[in-house]
Parts: C-alpha cells; structure tokens; sequence
C-alpha cells in the first residue's frame, strides 16, 4: 500500500490518495473505493465537461483522475489495483504522472492487457477534435494539435512500452496559457499549485521551475491526459488511436461512438 498527499489542481483542497495491490477475485480489474464503498472503474461513467476526466457511480465522484490514470496505461496494469480517494479530486502532486508511476511500481502488480481493441479502421468527429482508429497488433496512441505558436511542437506520441512512458511521458508537465490562468485564478480554480508542477506559456516567456523546458512538453502532456481518459474504457487499446485536437470532453463521447458504431470492441 502506498499513498500520496497533495491539493487539487481545480479546487485546491488537500486530497489523500491510497493505492493497494488487490488480491482474490477483485484482482480482475481496477477498484474504486470512496467512503468506504468499492466499485469496479467499470461501473462509473465519465464526463470531461470540467476541465477534466470526472467519474460518478451512485452519487460517488473520481474527480481529476487523468493523470493517475495514465499512469496506469503507461505501466499495462489493467487489473489489481484498488485506488481510495478522499477528498474531492486527486492530488496534482508534480503536475503530470511520474509520481503516481513511481507509486504504482513499488505496488508489484504484474502487468496486464487493456480491455479494448481496435477492429475497424475508421475515423470520427466531435466539435473541433477528430480521432483516427487504425487496426494493428500492438498498442500505440498519439496526438497532434496546433497551440498557434511556434514556439511549441504540435505532434507527440507514444509506441506502447512502459519504457517509452517513464522516459518522455510521465514527466510532462500540466501546462496553461497566461490568459487561461488569469481566468481560472479569477474563479477561484487552480489554486495552491506549486510552480515545479506547472508550465506558463506567456507571450515574452515560457515559465517553468525544476526540470527544463522542451518544446514538446504541452504536447506530451495532451498525449498523456489522452492515455488517462482511454484507460477509463480500458485502454489505450490494441491498435493505433490518433487524436487531433483533444480534449477530456471530446475523447469520451468519441470513445462512445467508436464502440457504438464497431471500430472498437471491448475484450
């Protein structure tokens, strides 16, 4: 058993999170478990409709979980972990997923399967994001989106290893733009985040503290909020998933229509 302490990235409140290797049957799948109720991450439907991926089963919420999540995919561990969270959303701890990796590793849970593969090739729209479903015997996932600003790379992607991940995924930063931060601190969201954990793209600058900047960090970043939200359907599947532009939002409702209309199958 491990736990992780840290605030909020919307709300700032301190938050606990306690990961456990599950055992007996419940070792099948991932566990949810909120006020002392444990329900399977299968039961829960999703929603990104606040700026991040929110889980809600029988009035019980998983907010922020993206980041822990991708953590998850990235390492293959699809089953055996129970995950108990107080407090409203996870924690931010360093903005991205390389504590929650380290965390998970020490668990000892032998790698798994996603539970979703891609049988049709295709492609989908939802607003301004599209993503692509080609059919393949490995996983791969990638993203491609235009920030307007030449400064950053637009493209990231991600072959499928838990080496891949360590390396260049887990480390990417949460990021915003200044004009986005002036607004969420103008709501009261945000709060409390320390500046290691987060990058500020601003017209003169790029602000950052700790590790160094790179100009594909914001885009390794989205790819790693993608892999989190694929994992809440039990991906990212076998097969190669590109997403354009996207979004915690977008990514569910077309995960939804690619299972509805056969280019993914649950397995």
């Amino acid at each position: 058993m491990v736990s992780i302490e840290g605030r909020g990235l919307h709300g700032g409140q301190l938050c606990r999170l306690t990961l456990t290797r599950a055992t007996g049957l419940e070792a099948r799948e991932v566990l949810l478990v909120r006020n002392g109720q444990v329900r399977p991450l299968s039961t829960f439907s999703a929603s990104g409709a606040r700026r991040s991926t929110e889980l809600v089963c029988d009035g019980e919420t998983f907010r922020t979980v993206e980041h822990l999540f991708a953590a998850l995919a990235g390492l293959g561990l699809h089953r055996g972990i129970a995950i108990e969270l107080e407090g409203e959303e996870v924690p931010l701890v360093d903005g991205a997923a390389r504590q929650f990796t380290e965390a998970l590793a020490t668990l000892g849970v032998p790698r798994s399967g996603p539970h979703l593969r891609v049988v049709k090739s295709g492609e989908l729209e939802h607003g301004r994001s599209r993503m692509r479903f080609e059919v393949s015997g490995e996983v791969r996932a990638s993203v491609s989106i235009d920030f307007g600003d030449s400064r950053l790379s637009s493209e990231a992607s991600w072959n499928g290893t838990t080496e891949d991940f360590v390396a260049r995924i887990a480390t990417a930063r949460t990021f915003g733009f200044a004009h986005e931060i002036d607004e969420l601190a103008r709501r009261g969201l945000a709060s409390h985040v320390a500046k290691e954990s987060v990058v500020v793209v601003t017209e003169d600058a790029i602000l950052s503290a700790g590790a160094p900047f790179l100009a594909d960090e914001p885009a390794r970043h989205k790819l790693l909020d993608f892999m989190g939200d694929l994992f809440v359907w039990g991906g990212p599947p076998i097969g190669h998933v590109h997403a354009s532009i996207p979004g915690h939002a977008a990514t569910h409702a077309l995960v939804a229509e690619a299972l509805a209309r056969g280019l993914l199958e649950r397995t």
